[in-house]
């Protein structure tokens, strides 16, 4: 059985700030969506999630010199649900590729599962996604099995991933 590596001491090592999505966020997660995936989720999907008890949406962000707010970065739509976390979404702002921010939101999403004294995480990723296999295998995943035709809008199996706590 592989395990969760050890957790290092408490902080951001990464830079980001990481919080839960609140409805005010919602146009910048649709601006995300709409730049990171040819089949974003909707808006009503989104708002529905937030309705969810057991489901969390977490929001990456980094402050610009001379911006504003924060910039968004990236996200995960989770679900714990009993000893399981469920990974739904992950998603990186294309302009922030490689540096880090899924990795900050996957550590995010194991840690909460962890404090929740869940068991196991799992979740699909589509069968061409190399670099996202790449950051589930070093975070412990495994695969465990293939959803045919997972991703129907493009004919696209899913790999099913699989981490023991």
């Amino acid at each position: 059985m592989r395990r969760m590596r050890e957790d290092s001491p408490p902080g951001p090592k990464h830079g980001f700030s990481i919080r839960q999505m609140m409805v005010e966020d919602l146009p910048a997660v649709m601006a995300l969506e709409k730049q990171a995936f040819k089949n974003p989720w909707s808006p009503e999907l989104l708002q529905r999630e937030l309705q969810h008890e057991w489901s969390t949406i977490l929001l990456v962000e980094e402050e610009v010199p001379g911006q504003g707010s924060p910039v968004l970065l990236g996200l995960a739509i989770f679900w714990i649900v009993h000893d399981e976390v469920h990974v739904l979404n992950v998603a990186t702002a294309p302009a922030h590729r490689r540096r880090g921010v899924a990795r900050a939101v996957m550590d995010e999403v194991l840690a909460r599962g962890k404090a929740r004294r869940c068991t196991l995480a799992t979740l699909e990723v589509r069968r061409s996604n190399e670099p996202a296999i790449q950051l589930y295998r070093s975070l412990g995943f495994r695969p465990v099995g293939i959803r045919p035709n997972y991703y129907v809008d493009e004919g696209e199996d899913a790999i099913v991933m699989v981490l023991d706590f």
